[in-house]
């Protein structure tokens, strides 16, 4: 099944998501090659679901890429998994690896009815949707009450390096500036979206992850293969110049390299964890209405910090 992408202009539209779905789909051919990301990112989301004291029924990942979440997920965790992303092609490799149901689409637009999944894991895909608030709204209407979801985006540290030497190089070849490696979101930003969403009990963390490469060129050749190269609709549409481009390498060598003369990538990661609504779920409790004194549980005296102000005398 393919799902349409809307081209229409629309004010919520960073990305280009044809062209998302164009260089994940070119990448598809030596996606392994280059996969090292998606494995670590796959191998982090697993761990967290071995922490969750719970066996799933049926499960979607959302932006499979090549099936890593799949190689990664220990037996029996999620019984039935369907595999679906944007690009037919990895789609298409990630069922040949992995004999597991799979679907193409775009995960903007759902086909799913309501309640229709135990779990839904994405593993970082979700950071080129343009309508993040309206594509999590899917998926918690997609889940059965008390599911889960839990997934990982590139997080606003994300190849920090790269953006400051391009941009440096861009300013002083070109005289001025252009999107050149795509914006990302935060954790506060990403935890006030769970909420609005209407998920509950969202947790939202970071970590980073730096890559060490012998120069950087090697480096634009990884993102290159991942598919995950810049896809801004407001990008500049001429190809990147030499001349701005071995300024820009120069640059990230000068400021980066370490002893050995090696660079580092910077790739922060930021995991999702929420939940659809459901009745059983814990609630916190209304300000006031504790029954017991945090004194009494750490077995220690309460300790009074002064007598109270009188509002009579001032």
């Amino acid at each position: 099944m393919n799902a349409p992408i809307d081209h229409e202009p629309n004010s919520m539209n960073v990305f280009d998501r044809r062209l998302v779905r164009q260089r994940r789909t070119r990448a598809a051919t030596d996606f392994d090659d280059h996969d090292f990301l998606f494995m670590e990112g796959a191998e982090r989301l697993c761990d967290r679901l071995l922490d969750i004291n719970r066996t799933f029924s049926l499960g979607l990942d959302l932006g499979c890429h090549g099936g890593e979440v799949a190689k990664a997920l220990s037996p029996g965790k999620i019984d039935h998994l369907i595999q679906a992303d944007l690009s037919e092609a990895l789609v298409r490799r990630a069922g040949h690896r992995h004999a597991t149901p799979v679907c193409v689409l775009d995960e903007e637009a759902l086909p799913f009815g309501l309640s229709a999944f135990d779990i839904v894991v994405s593993n970082l895909s979700l950071h080129w949707v343009n309508d993040l608030p309206g594509a999590l709204s899917q998926i918690r209407m997609a889940l059965k009450p008390d599911g889960l979801f839990l997934a990982q985006v590139f997080g606003g540290m994300t190849l920090s390096e790269l953006r400051n030497a391009l941009a440096e190089a861009e300013i002083e070849v070109d005289g001025g500036l252009s999107p050149r490696v795509s914006p990302f979101a935060d954790v506060r930003d990403l935890g006030s979206l769970l909420q609005r969403a209407g998920f509950a009990l969202p947790v939202v963390d970071n970590d980073v992850v730096t890559v060490s490469y012998a120069e950087p060129m090697k480096l634009l050749s990884d993102l290159r293969g991942m598919g995950e190269t810049n896809a801004v609709l407001e990008r500049r549409r001429q190809p990147l110049k030499r001349e701005t481009l071995m300024r820009a390498m120069a640059k990230y060598m000068d400021k980066h390299a370490d002893s050995d003369g090696r660079i580092p990538a910077t790739f922060e990661i930021i995991t999702m964890t929420a939940w659809a609504p459901a009745p059983t779920q814990q609630k916190p409790l209304k300000p006031g209405a504790a029954t017991a004194r945090l004194a009494d549980a750490l077995d220690t005296e309460e300790m009074p910090l002064g007598e109270k102000a009188d509002p009579k005398n001032g």
